[in-house]
Formats: C-alpha cells, structure tokens, sequence
C-alpha cells in the first residue's frame, strides 16, 4: 500500500521553529521527487520546497532562507526545517512525492503561527 504519513506539526510562536517529517511507504522512494505543498484557508495550494532524486532542492520565494528541505533514501523520509516561522505560514502542510505521472500525497499536517 502507498503511503505517505506527515508528523510534527503544532502551534508554534512567531518567530519560532518547527521540523516537519514524512515517511514513505509502499514506494521505491529514491526515484521519486519529494516534497512539501501548504494550503492555507481560502487559497490555494502552493509548492513550498521539493528536493529532487539528484538532490536538487528549491524553494518558494517567501520561504527561502528559512525553510530546509532534506532527503533520507535509506530511511524513506523527507523533513522540513521550518525556521523564523511567521503567521502567514499556517497552513495545513502535505507531503508529496512525484514521478513522471504518478503523484502521491499524505493527508496532511497543520501548523499555526500564533502568539
């Protein structure tokens, strides 16, 4: 069975940090492109890092800097880094991992910047 299961999500201040992680199963995950998407309320969802089979990484604008995207192919995981967090990255944060035409997606993880 695919499978993608995101973790570490939470309320965190501004300004404060937060690791996001996701396990893969079910697929040869070395082959796949990896990533994180965010979908806040009322918009749609965005790309905010991916790191490729080559271990190429990119970033969305608002996120450079802050955010670090990393790759474990022994392990089956990706994680996110999630640094100086501001409230306009609350979001609910999925999983993707991508291969030519086949996509798959976790369920998802909430996080939310607030004092």
């Amino acid at each position: 069975q695919v499978q993608l299961v995101e973790s570490g999500g939470g309320l965190v201040q501004p300004g404060g940090s937060l690791g996001l992680s996701c396990a893969a199963s079910g697929i040869i995950f070395s082959i796949y492109n990896v990533g994180w998407y965010r979908q806040a309320p009322g918009k749609l969802r965005e790309l905010v890092a991916q790191v490729t089979t080559a271990g190429t990484t990119n970033y969305v604008d608002s996120v450079k800097g802050r955010f670090t995207i990393s790759r474990d192919n022994a392990k089956n995981t990706v994680t996110l880094q999630m640094n100086s967090l501001k409230p306009e990255d609350s979001a609910v944060y999925y999983c993707n991992a991508n291969v030519y035409a086949v996509n798959v997606w976790g369920k998802g993880t909430l996080v939310t910047v607030s004092s």
